[in-house]
């Protein structure tokens, strides 16, 4: 059974308060204090109807909490949609060993929990916004060791959860045919990391914000652009294809970019499908995109 990993740190209320309070003390004016959610690398509490406090719960969040802390402020400068910037920094105590953040609360309703059907609305938006974050990242931006590589390194462990999805066969070709497009045009760009349909956020037929950038990083956006399987139906990543391949641009081959795609796209849902026994809705959203991914292997066939 694959659950969420155990916390190192007990993050409760109490201890929360007590940090705002030494810390940012004029924050807990007028605002109450409420837990929110908790996934595998940090709890999250409101904090009045505008905030969210964000705090690591194991040590490996500490870096990608910082990544936030450092370069949404930059980012959200060029973006069209909303992201959760940091309006203040925690820093380590005596209570808490690490870093958290304070970050603005954006409204919206998961993606996630959107039927797959009511997301078509969201196809175009979603596209400009990865085409307008997949831009040249600085010398200093974070390079994260899973996301935006090359996808050869993650072929060890998508073989080990292979013989645990149905069709094996079918998706193992996915996998190997985005493995033999040749990486050598691959661009260094700005990545998002993790756009499943649950660090999406909509407002009715808006793409209201994208949420959870600790995999923020510099590389391929081949592995953002797996999105299109994990929160689309073939009508809506058809136009969010169209809408992003017009405007790509930093010398992109969108044609070999879109075969890496699709191998990242069933490397996650095999790991969305296999290992999340404790989240039955992120299991869904893997379950969803191996089962497109077979069905256009069986079309092409």
């Amino acid at each position: 059974m694959a659950h969420a990993p155990r916390a190192e740190v007990d993050v409760t209320v109490p201890l929360v308060r007590d940090l705002l309070a030494a810390q940012h003390p004029d924050l807990l004016i007028r605002r109450d204090l409420v837990p929110f959610a908790e996934g595998w690398d940090n709890v999250m509490l409101r904090l009045g109807t505008d905030l969210l406090v964000r705090l690591p719960r194991r040590a490996v969040a500490v870096d990608l909490l910082q990544n936030e802390q450092r370069w949404l402020p930059e980012l959200q400068r060029v973006l069209p949609a909303t992201v959760p910037v940091p309006v203040r920094v925690g820093a380590p105590s005596g209570e808490y060993p690490w870093p958290w953040s304070v970050l603005t609360w954006t409204p919206g309703m998961p993606v996630g929990m959107v039927s797959v059907h009511d997301r078509r609305p969201l196809a175009e938006p979603l596209a400009e916004f990865f085409a307008a974050l997949h831009r040249p990242a600085p010398a200093d931006a974070p390079r994260n060791p899973v996301r935006g590589g090359a996808l050869t390194s993650r072929a060890a462990a998508f073989r080990e959860r292979l013989p645990r999805l149905p069709e094996p066969a079918l998706l193992a070709d996915v996998f190997d045919d985005a493995v033999a497009v040749d990486l050598s045009r691959r661009p260094g760009l700005w990545g998002h990391g993790d756009p499943h349909p649950f660090n999406l956020l909509a407002d009715g037929r808006r793409l209201a914000a994208v949420i959870d950038w600790g995999d923020v990083t510099v590389g391929d956006p081949a592995s953002d652009l797996a999105t299109a399987w994990l929160t689309f139906d073939e009508n809506a990543h058809a136009r969010f294809r169209s809408r992003y391949d017009a405007l790509a641009a930093h010398g992109l081959d969108v044609a070999a970019l879109w075969r890496r795609a699709r191998g990242w796209a069933v490397h996650l849902g095999a790991i969305l499908a296999v290992e999340s026994d404790d989240r039955p809705d992120l299991r869904a959203v893997g379950e969803h995109a191996l089962a497109r991914l077979r069905r256009e292997s069986a079309t092409a066939g």
